[in-house]
């Protein structure tokens, strides 16, 4: 009997315990971020207002202008005490009430913002080449081209730190592990994860769960244009410096 229990029990699944990544201190005076210039500025976010009187204004704004709602997005996901406010904090919080499953991110899967940086130009700008292809190439875009903005700012925090371990979350193009493990350090209180850069190995890039973590003001920086050929990314342009175009650089 007691050898038949012991069988038992060693036939019993036992749940892995995984070991959460080491913790790093993390403070880039000018990390590099690149978004579509499409987005305006959102006032509320702007304002001087107490962010934990941002749901009462909004409703009462929303009586008028129907699409407060839609530009301000889903503040629900963002604690009072982790908003941001005044100038270019539009460009903080967006990241954060703009969201979808239908745009998941290496470490979201679209239920909640992450704000992604580089530590160097090139990680945002081979980054954002990626999606740029991926979502041309998927809506089948004619030849065109698409504004950008180099966005300048300060990050700052005890992060995550997976650039010696956790391969798994690296995977080009499987987001799977990586979607993972940020649920499970967001859900336990972590601040966000600095990692190797995927596009851009020489690099680092960081992704921030809370928008309070980025240092106001962020600076709009430099206009970029990228330039599609029906098939591919063939180059870009920093607009007001370049005449000719630029190919993307390699490692």
């Amino acid at each position: 009997m007691v050898a038949s229990r012991g069988a038992r029990r060693s036939r019993r699944r036992t749940r892995r315990v995984v070991a959460a990544p080491p913790l790093a201190d993390i403070d880039w005076r000018s990390s590099h971020r690149i978004i579509r210039t499409i987005y305006p500025p959102v006032d509320l976010f702007e304002d001087i207002a107490d962010p934990a009187d941002w749901e009462l204004i909004m409703s009462a704004e929303a009586k008028t202008n129907p699409r407060v709602r839609d530009e301000v997005g889903n503040l629900s996901l963002v604690p009072a005490d982790r908003r941001v406010s005044g100038p270019s904090a539009s460009l903080a919080m967006a990241p954060f009430t703009h969201m979808s499953r239908d745009r998941p991110s290496r470490f979201s899967n679209g239920s909640y913002g992450v704000w992604y940086s580089g530590d160097r130009f090139e990680v945002a700008l081979m980054e954002t080449a990626h999606h740029f292809e991926r979502f041309m190439r998927r809506t089948n875009e004619p030849a065109g081209y698409s504004q950008y903005r180099e966005l300048l700012a300060r990050v700052s925090g005890a992060l995550h730190d997976l650039r010696a371990a956790f391969p798994e979350c690296l995977a080009p193009d499987d987001w799977s592990a990586a979607q993972k493990i940020g649920a499970s350090l967001r859900a336990t209180g972590s601040r966000g994860i600095v990692y190797p850069s995927v596009r851009w190995p020489p690099g680092q890039a960081v992704a921030l769960f809370w928008p309070d973590l980025i240092t106001l003001p962020i600076t709009q920086a430099r206009t970029l244009q990228y330039r599609w050929d029906g098939q591919r990314m063939t180059g870009y342009i920093i607009i007001g410096e370049d005449n000719e175009w630029r190919p993307l650089p390699t490692p």
